[in-house]
């Protein structure tokens, strides 16, 4: 009779995935997996999985999902996806203890030229790229990314940590790219993110809401700068104790953003903005306002949200010509307890709009 661990690996076997090693004393292996469809059936039974040149289907995620504690997977060789109008994601993992990385020579191509148009989320539907939802005490290492149809990684864990992640959507400049962001992050205690390096167009990161995130080394280009907000009318509206620190901003609308939706109600505090470089902006260097409606500014601010606690320190650097350097538009009362300290923007316009904001800070 067939013992159990035969049986196991002619099942992996037929499903498109190698079972490398499993030993009498050890239930799971390390699989290789080179379908989307076997990687979903198989990933229950292993350690260890390699994705090696996935072709992910049109209309179908990479799901790993549920993954078993401690699993490591590997990205191997080009992983790439159908086409298809739908609301993704391309890629979803879930488990607690994951480890997951790049062998040496990966790359995920998302070819999202298929799907720009200018318009991003108000254009044809695009899927948004990878979903870190309930990725817990997890990693996430030297991903290499490019061309993401829209949103790149939505992260809504606990206790994650991304490293030395590549977002290379700089064709999309010219190809139609919008809606881009890079990091997303909400509903979440505890996030890392070291060392990305991004081309996009939209936010390098945006925190919609969570509290203990640290953001450092980051080089960012082409988008919309480091973001906070829009904060409001969701379940959860707070932003708290956040690190955002040695990064460059460049070529991009804004670098350093705090924005409240208007009439909402929710806080941001305990932030810090600290040696921060900007070039090549063309909107606003620091821009910090309370005024968000349907997605726009309205110019006219609320203080449902407050902004507490907020450091900027070493936030330098210049603007284009016909950007504003500094832009402040809070509520009453709703912005105090700054701490504003060698902020030196320079290159565009002052601002003869600022309002309520602490007497710390310059505009």
């Amino acid at each position: 009779m067939p013992s159990f661990f035969t049986l196991l690996a002619c099942s992996l076997a037929a499903a498109g995935a190698s079972l490398v090693s499993a030993s009498p004393i050890e239930a799971r292996g390390s699989c290789t997996f080179t379908t989307a469809a076997a990687a979903k059936a198989g990933k229950a039974g292993c350690s260890s999985i390699v994705l090696s040149n996935i072709a992910v289907p049109a209309g179908t995620t990479l799901d790993l999902t549920g993954l078993k504690s401690g699993t490591h997977v590997t990205f191997e060789g080009t992983t790439t996806f159908g086409y298809e109008e739908w609301a993704g994601p391309l890629i979803s993992m879930s488990g607690t203890s994951i480890t997951v990385s790049g062998a040496s020579g990966h790359l995920i191509n998302c070819d999202g030229s298929r799907w720009w148009d200018g318009k991003g989320t108000n254009g044809k539907k695009k899927p948004k790229f990878f979903y870190a939802h309930d990725l817990d005490s997890s990693s996430i290492t030297g991903l290499q990314i490019k061309n993401t149809p829209l949103m790149a990684f939505s992260i809504e864990a606990n206790d994650i940590t991304l490293t030395d992640i590549t977002i290379n959507n700089a064709d999309g400049d010219s190809l139609g790219g919008h809606n881009t962001d890079a990091f997303d992050v909400g509903n979440s205690v505890g996030v890392n993110i070291i060392k990305p390096w991004v081309h996009n167009q939209d936010d390098c990161l945006a925190i919609n809401s969570g509290e203990n995130i640290y953001f450092t080394g980051g080089t960012c280009i082409g988008g919309h700068g480091l973001s906070i907000g829009s904060i409001g009318g969701r379940s959860d509206n707070t932003v708290k104790n956040v690190t955002i620190e040695h990064s460059t901003v460049s070529n991009s609308e804004n670098a350093v953003r705090i924005k409240t939706i208007s009439g909402a109600t929710g806080s941001v505090s305990d932030v810090k903005y600290t040696n921060i470089v900007m070039s090549g902006i063309t909107d606003y260097g620091v821009v910090i306002q309370q005024d968000y409606e349907d997605g726009k500014p309205t110019g006219d601010p609320t203080n449902g949200v407050s902004i507490t606690d907020i450091t900027l320190d070493g936030v330098t650097g210049s603007v284009a010509s016909g950007a504003t350097e500094v832009y402040l538009l809070c509520g009453s009362g709703s912005c105090k307890d700054w701490t504003w300290e060698n902020v030196q923007v320079t290159g565009g316009k002052k601002s003869s709009a600022c309002k309520n904001y602490p007497s710390v800070a310059s505009c």
